[in-house]
């Protein structure tokens, strides 16, 4: 496995465990400093290092009617005062090889996202700003191919990569994850367990329904459980999309995380990485 590396205050790869975890879209900038605050007070009353995710533009809702953010300027502009105001790494998805080096300078890790993460030029162009590097493995892509991945970030000059696991598709409208993707993956880069869009039940639901305003689905109540697994399978760190308010989330708020609930489950997932390292 590669060695780690630091984002700002966090160790990645260092054998201690940490936080990815925000709402899934920026709503607004009220929101987002109110999101960025709470998960950071307790991801510090917990003592576990922590990175806000939000993204300013998700570009592959299932509707078109979908909610998408405030656009690349706008939220970049939110992100940067996330970053200032709340003192903590921030992370972000970008779409496009041509915002790369933009994104970059609001944000200190860049995310490809899963259905993006084979697209050569986007990967290349994210590792030639600097930044961290941060691939969703596609739900359609092996463990074992993600290397290819990996390495066309390194080939380019940034050794700043880590992997996210978020599930493989499973026939129609449902996603599996086979633990022994992330003790595969972890030979490559260090990785990281995406908990919450795991749960996901792709374009399986609608709003009241409509099904020409069709959404994903979720089962947010297995994400303590899924979790708990990933963290005794070794993972370096977890993500966890957290939301106020989940049924009234513009996006993925079926498979977020209540934020009254982050607490406890850190709780757990602490408890497993502490009695796995124990027993090491």
């Amino acid at each position: 496995m590669a060695q780690g590396f630091t984002v700002g205050q966090v160790d990645i790869g260092s054998g201690k465990l940490f936080l990815i975890s925000g709402p899934c879209v920026i709503e607004s900038e009220q929101h987002a400093l109110k999101m960025a605050e709470s998960i950071a007070k307790i991801a510090a009353d917990k003592k576990i290092p922590y990175v806000f995710k939000a993204s300013y533009d998700k570009a592959n809702r299932t509707s078109i009617r979908s909610f998408r953010g405030p656009g690349r300027e706008e939220g970049l502009r939110i992100l940067s005062r996330v970053r200032s105001d709340v003192g903590v790494p921030v992370l972000t998805d970008v779409h496009e090889a041509a915002d790369a080096a933009h994104v970059a300078e609001a944000v200190d890790v860049l995310q490809i996202p899963a259905f993006l993460c084979r697209q050569t030029d986007l990967l290349i162009a994210a590792a030639k700003t600097g930044r961290a590097v941060n691939v969703k493995k596609g739900q359609f892509v092996s463990p074992w191919d993600m290397r290819h991945a990996v390495e066309k970030v390194r080939e380019a000059g940034c050794e700043k990569v880590f992997l996210t696991e978020r599930g493989a598709s499973f026939g129609y409208n449902n996603l599996v994850v086979d633990m022994r993707s992330l003790a595969v993956m972890r030979e490559f880069a260090p990785v990281v367990f995406d908990a919450t869009h795991s749960v996901q039940l792709p374009s399986a639901g609608a709003t009241n329904g409509d099904q020409t305003a069709q959404q994903s689905g979720g089962q947010p109540e297995f994400i303590p459980l899924l979790a708990r697994a990933a963290v005794a399978a070794g993972v370096d760190g977890v993500f966890l999309e957290v939301h106020d308010n989940p049924r009234q989330a513009k996006s993925d708020g079926a498979n977020a995380l209540d934020l009254r609930e982050l607490p406890l489950v850190l709780d757990q997932l602490l408890a497993v990485h502490h009695a796995l390292n124990a027993s090491a």
